[in-house]
């Protein structure tokens, strides 16, 4: 029985040591991301970003919306007009809905506004490495990176919309503009 114990701890901790590699940081450079813009021209992060402080903001589900859109009205509030920052709402959808992804962009085309087309990447194909990556916990949350001008990642956070995260992702982008 010893032995058992020993080998499924050592998987354990191999499992969880490599979960942790995986895992996104601070400081950490974003991996290329190719999508599409709901406008139908490729996307690459971290280069279409290139110059900006952006705000990814990742959806693993339907419901996921939810949040990313509460996180989007208030951040364009803040910087929709700010010429250094932008951002890139992301569905990434795997599985088999990727089978249906004429019908899912049309729909996504017809409830976005054209100027804000460009503002959406969508994602399709395996998306278990960005799940993993990101910690992804529960499908209803946004799953928030900030970039800095060079495709650093300069902050992070996951859930729903709430004031206290808010600020702290604010106070990072203005400092990310303002070159401190």
């Amino acid at each position: 029985m010893r032995p058992l114990c020993t080998v499924l701890l050592a998987c354990l901790a191999t499992a969880i040591t490599a979960f942790a590699e995986n895992a996104f940081a601070v400081g950490d450079r974003l991996p290329e991301l190719k999508g599409e813009f709901l406008s139908g021209r490729e996307a690459m992060l971290p280069a279409a970003a290139s110059g900006h402080a952006a705000l990814l903001l990742f959806g693993f589900s339907y419901d996921s919306r939810f949040a990313v859109e509460a996180w989007v009205k208030r951040f364009r509030t803040d910087f929709g007009n700010h010429p250094q920052v932008s951002f890139y709402e992301i569905p990434m959808i795997g599985g088999m809905a990727r089978w249906g992804k004429w019908f899912i962009d049309s729909g996504m085309r017809r409830g976005t506004p054209k100027a804000d087309q460009e503002n959406v990447i969508t994602v399709y194909g395996d998306t278990k490495l960005w799940r993993q990556r990101l910690g992804v916990s529960a499908e209803n949350f946004a799953y928030l990176i900030l970039l800095d001008q060079k495709g650093n990642i300069a902050w992070r956070h996951a859930g729903p919309f709430e004031d206290s995260p808010y600020q702290a992702l604010s106070g990072r982008v203005r400092e990310l503009v303002s070159g401190k």
